[in-house]
């Protein structure tokens, strides 16, 4: 599937809503919707509890609202996940686990060019769940290789079922881990990384997407063999489009930058308008421009994205939306040039 950019909108897939209908409402009103994933609806609608449905050793409190690790309880249902590999129910997200997923999909989907959905990615599920020891599982050298398979096993069924649903469906990976890696005190080096994302890269079905809200080695990114790069260039683009070899080359081979803009965090958000977000986008595409990037290229490959997911504010989900109307604002400014 050949994607196109042309500035259409989407957004990460976490909302601060407690009202599906009315999460549901603001996905669909992007160009590229996706199926929300509701935290504060239900523990359950956590990404990292959401992908961790049948792995072998994690425990998920409800109650407590924590997800842990434990290697001997790895071991005791390994054996059951081996057995149930090539089931694609047994990897399948299910309605306890996402009601909005399958709400989503009963939706009337034809109207849009592309949907999406998402998993949280290897490298930030490895990293975030402790063991007893609080040790990441992702150090245990006989689970990592677990972690990346069942991930892109997941991903794959899911896309299966969207295919099912909509023939321009496609599933990226949320990586806010992928920024740890680069620093010393993780004992995950970025070489290892690589390694492990390529390999993880070549099991991922359709386009291959990876979102991520931080500041990681960009050149590092930007040279895996991806589709998607979705990242936060509200607040990193201006290193992020400095490495200008690297995102030439990355557009060159058709890859689509998501460009994550509008501000979704109350206090940044009241200090911008239409006119201060496209400047902050021409700051940077200028600087590409200049450095050889065709514009009309830049734009004919550019979605168009609020920063990052917010779920911290005191008005729940009134800064969101006015972030997503704010998006649709630049969005028609620049479609309108190509």
């Amino acid at each position: 599937m050949k994607l196109i950019g042309n500035c259409q909108t989407t957004a990460m897939g976490i909302l601060p809503h407690t009202d599906m209908e009315k999460a549901l409402e603001l996905s669909l009103s992007m160009d590229i919707p996706f199926w929300p994933q509701l935290p504060r609806y239900s523990y359950f609608e956590d990404m990292y509890v959401q992908i961790s449905e049948h792995f072998p050793g994690i425990i998920v409190n409800f109650e407590k609202q924590n997800i842990s690790f434990s290697l001997d309880k790895f071991y005791q249902e390994f054996d059951n996940l081996m057995n149930n590999w090539d089931d694609d129910n047994f990897f399948r997200l299910s309605p306890d686990y996402s009601v909005l997923f399958h709400r989503f999909l009963d939706m009337d989907l034809t109207g849009y060019q592309y949907v999406r959905g998402q998993n949280i990615g290897p490298v930030s599920l490895g990293l975030k769940i402790l063991d007893e020891n609080k040790k990441s599982m992702i150090y245990h050298e006989e689970v990592k290789s677990i972690i990346f398979d069942f991930v892109a096993r997941k991903t794959e069924v899911q896309l299966k079922d969207m295919l099912e649903k909509h023939p321009g469906s496609f599933v990226w990976v949320d990586e806010p881990g992928l920024e740890m890696i680069f620093k010393a005190f993780t004992g995950y080096t970025s070489d290892g990384a690589q390694r492990d994302y390529h390999s993880f890269l070549e099991k991922f079905p359709g386009p291959k997407g990876v979102h991520l809200c931080g500041n990681p080695d960009w050149s590092f990114l930007l040279q895996l063999d991806l589709d998607i790069l979705s990242a936060d260039v509200f607040t990193w683009g201006h290193i992020f489009s400095r490495y200008k070899e690297e995102v030439k080359t990355f557009l060159e081979r058709g890859g689509i930058i998501s460009w994550g803009i509008t501000p979704t965090l109350t206090e940044e958000y009241e200090k911008e308008n239409v006119k201060t977000m496209i400047e902050k986008l021409e700051e940077m595409w200028t600087y590409l421009e200049k450095s050889g990037v065709p514009r009309r290229q830049i734009l004919s490959q550019a979605w168009l994205a609020p920063s990052r997911c917010c779920l911290v504010n005191v008005d729940g989900e009134v800064t969101v939306e006015k972030s997503y109307r704010l998006l649709k604002a630049v969005s028609e400014h620049y479609k309108n040039q190509i």
